[in-house]
């Protein structure tokens, strides 16, 4: 963050952050798909008390006016909780690796991809169509879009997971509380068929009843996965190495609930689909484009993981 790189020490300690259960149009934190509490609410939270209270600060020189908060305010979805930090990441912060596993049938929510805590014993290989002119759509998240069909926020991912193309791996339902709060990230070993594709993850909370509620995302596209000064375009059906920047999340989840990745190779609209050709993708016309047979391998020397940022108080 900001604050780490700032050479001065009063510029340090100037700084605030402060998390919400927000999107651009929505700072009440109810949705259709999962209600925060009264609390979420900006209001609640005075945001607006906090904007003024930097302002008397750093442009009237009030040297006492951020005197009484925390230079961190999270909101801890899961309890449904503000909490004050002192600093950001947490300094507790344990990154803890869940596993990908299956028999190769990690295909939709019904199939049996796993998040373990220890490596599989087996190499195994999870294999999808991503076919641009068909992809995976945007349900909720970091969007700002009025639609129903692409709302914002912590919208229910169950239609996605019907797809063959994304593939689900779970954790067993969860015996005690879990709380993820950080940087999360998505090392896999991936090969495509394609000279150039995407991959993308997406972390999820699912409830009791079913709901698979979006928590973060993220996305890379292959040709970049080194560099995004010099692309390099993949050999195709060559395993590598690729890591996914999931962005921060901090959410606590409950006992009876089960944590969730889903990976596919498109989140369409929030990202432009790509073409799988490896050239300019907005030069590519309807005859270009192709389908890709993209696989994620999991297992001895192919140890692709989940990092979570886990807080254990």
């Amino acid at each position: 963050m900001s604050w780490v790189r700032a050479r001065r020490h009063d510029s340090r300690d100037g700084q605030r952050l402060i998390i919400g259960p927000w999107d651009h149009l929505n700072s009440t934190g109810i949705y259709p798909d999962r209600k925060f509490g009264l609390m979420a609410d900006a209001l609640y939270t005075d945001l607006t008390g906090a904007h003024l209270r930097f302002f008397d600060r750093w442009l009237r020189g009030r040297a006492d006016a951020q005197a009484d908060s925390a230079p961190v305010r999270i909101f801890v979805m899961g309890i449904d909780q503000w909490r004050d930090e002192q600093d950001w990441p947490l300094p507790d912060t344990s990154y803890v690796d869940y596993y990908l596993d299956s028999s190769g049938r990690a295909n939709t929510a019904d199939g049996d991809g796993e998040l373990r805590p220890e490596p599989p014993g087996q190499v195994r290989a999870d294999v999808y169509l991503y076919d641009p002119r068909r992809p995976a759509p945007t349900l909720g998240g970091r969007v700002m879009s009025p639609s129903t069909a692409n709302a914002a926020g912590p919208v229910d991912q169950r239609p996605a997971e019907s797809r063959n193309d994304v593939l689900c791996y779970s954790t067993p339902v969860l015996e005690r509380p879990v709380e993820v709060t950080g940087h999360v990230s998505l090392t896999l070993f991936v090969s495509s068929s394609a000279r150039d594709t995407d991959f993308t993850g997406k972390l999820v909370d699912v409830f009791p009843d079913g709901r698979a509620i979006f928590l973060t995302d993220g996305i890379l596209r292959a040709r970049y996965r080194n560099s995004l000064a010099e692309p390099e375009p993949l050999n195709p059906d060559q395993v590598c190495e690729v890591t996914i920047d999931l962005s921060v999340t901090s959410n606590v989840f409950l006992p009876g609930h089960r944590i969730r990745l889903e990976v596919s190779s498109s989140n369409f609209p929030r990202f432009d689909r790509n073409t799988n050709t490896g050239g300019a993708i907005t030069d590519d016309g309807e005859e270009e484009v192709q389908v890709a047979v993209n696989r994620i391998l999991h297992g001895p020397g192919r140890p692709s993981r989940l990092v979570l940022p886990v807080i254990d108080r």
